[in-house]
């Protein structure tokens, strides 16, 4: 749970901006379970630009072809420290540093011919020209059939070590899918004597079949291209989160992206400077979305110029409960507009969610078994971002809510606007919900 530079800052996100963000987290956000500060892609280039990625950029990099803090935008990197400053800032906060980074070695440290740290090569012997990004010039694929490939990794691990970063954004290794490359990375990090959390992107096309091996090296994995702030791009991943939510767990992380949520596309790689183009409702519901699949959680917003009304749906205490407490989510139905998802929770606790993805508004009446809620047993159900208790109805046949659910069962009536969504929490007795932290 974090917040990340790209959505809104893009290739061009300086210090000033990052500890804006950091101070805004620590006081507002930190306290409900948000703790990593991401600073996404490009800090090492002094060219960045707004809308794309410079060719032949002059990407600022240390005696051994490792890229290393632009000290333009970033002047407390000046003089070979590197985002170590930053680091120990946030540390002094109680938040963590992650970075993004590319798969394999810069062009301009194989134009230059550096030396790799630690070995006698140098990066023009490790370098694979035929295997480079599709879609950013920066960099040049590793040959891994050199063992200089692996070298190099290891010291551009060493060096994020050095600087105190927690957690890696690993791009370009998903699409194609890079096994050499991620067996790599994941072994470099287990030699540094520090921990650090692996995040692997873009996800497109990405195959269930790759979980073994995702789950072996990485901590989370992209399941899809960038999500913008479109409902569309928010609806596809209804599909793709039913196939993926059911592995998520400990051993390895779906990640539906990020949350782009506020004042976003300030400096991004696409649309004019905004606040999110979704409706209050659909920002529920992709909340809703993410907290039910077990999704990581990473806000696209900046956070210090986004509207009270966004930054609130990070600071519901019931949700943020939840996002710690569900387990074993799984997609329960979807027939027409109408999707119900289920998890189990802590304590005999269960969670469901329910879904309108219609054009119009919807008021359903839903059977508690179809929600995987326990039946017999005595519970009170609550809706998590109003707080509010959802009365159940013993159905006879002859009762307004017997439709679709057979008498003697016992059902709740739920109100969906478009594209809108219910967050419900069973919880076993008569008990007080949750206080506000």
């Amino acid at each position: 749970m974090g917040w990340n530079s790209w959505d809104c800052f893009g290739t061009t996100v300086t210090e000033e901006e990052v500890m804006a963000n950091a101070e805004f987290m620590a006081a507002n956000l930190m306290e409900f379970g948000w703790d990593t500060v991401v600073i996404d892609i490009d800090w090492s280039d002094p060219t960045a630009r707004s809308h794309g990625y410079n060719d032949a950029a002059p990407l600022t990099l240390d005696t051994w072809g490792r890229l290393v803090p632009d000290p333009g935008r970033f002047p407390s990197a000046a003089g070979g420290a590197g985002f170590r400053p930053i680091a120990e800032r946030l540390h002094a906060m109680g938040l963590r540093l992650g970075l993004h980074t590319m798969r394999g070695i810069p062009r301009r440290a194989v134009e230059l011919d550096l030396p790799i740290a630690g070995t006698d090569w140098r990066a023009s012997q490790v370098a694979d020209p035929a295997n480079v990004c599709e879609w950013n010039p920066h960099m040049l694929g590793l040959d891994h059939a050199h063992p200089g490939a692996r070298a190099y990794y290891d010291s551009v691990l060493a060096l994020y070590a050095e600087w105190g970063v927690d957690f890696i954004k690993c791009d370009d290794m998903l699409w194609p899918y890079q096994a050499a490359d991620i067996e790599a990375f994941s072994g470099a990090i287990e030699n540094v004597d520090r921990e650090m959390q692996l995040s692997l992107s873009p996800g497109r096309d990405l195959s269930l079949a790759r979980l073994d091996h995702l789950r072996e090296h990485a901590t989370m994995w992209r399941i899809c291209d960038d999500l913008w702030d479109l409902w569309e791009d928010v609806e596809a991943n209804f599909a793709r989160f039913a196939r993926w939510a059911p592995h998520a767990g400990p051993d390895g992380w779906p990640d539906g992206d990020m949350l782009p949520l506020g004042r976003v596309g300030i400096r991004a790689e696409r649309g004019e400077p905004r606040d999110d183009n979704l409706t209050p409702v659909e920002r529920t519901t992709l909340m809703t979305l993410w907290v039910i699949a077990r999704s990581p959680l990473m806000i696209g917003g900046d956070l210090p110029s986004s509207d009270p009304q966004t930054i609130a749906l990070f600071t519901n205490a019931e949700v943020m409960d939840a996002v710690q407490g569900v387990r074993i989510s799984r997609e329960l139905f979807r027939e027409g507009d109408l999707v119900l998802w289920g998890a189990d929770g802590p304590a005999g606790d269960r969670f469901a969610a329910a879904f309108n993805l219609g054009a119009g508004p919807a008021t359903v009446t839903l059977d508690v078994q179809n929600l995987a809620f326990p039946v017999g047993e005595p519970g009170v159900i609550r809706e998590l971002w109003t707080g509010a208790e959802v009365p159940q109805q013993a159905v006879t046949a002859q009762s307004d809510a017997a439709r679709g659910v057979a008498p003697g069962s016992k059902a709740i009536r739920v109100h969906l606007d478009s594209h809108g969504a219910a967050l419900l929490r069973w919880t076993p007795g008569e008990i007080s919900p949750p206080q506000a932290r």
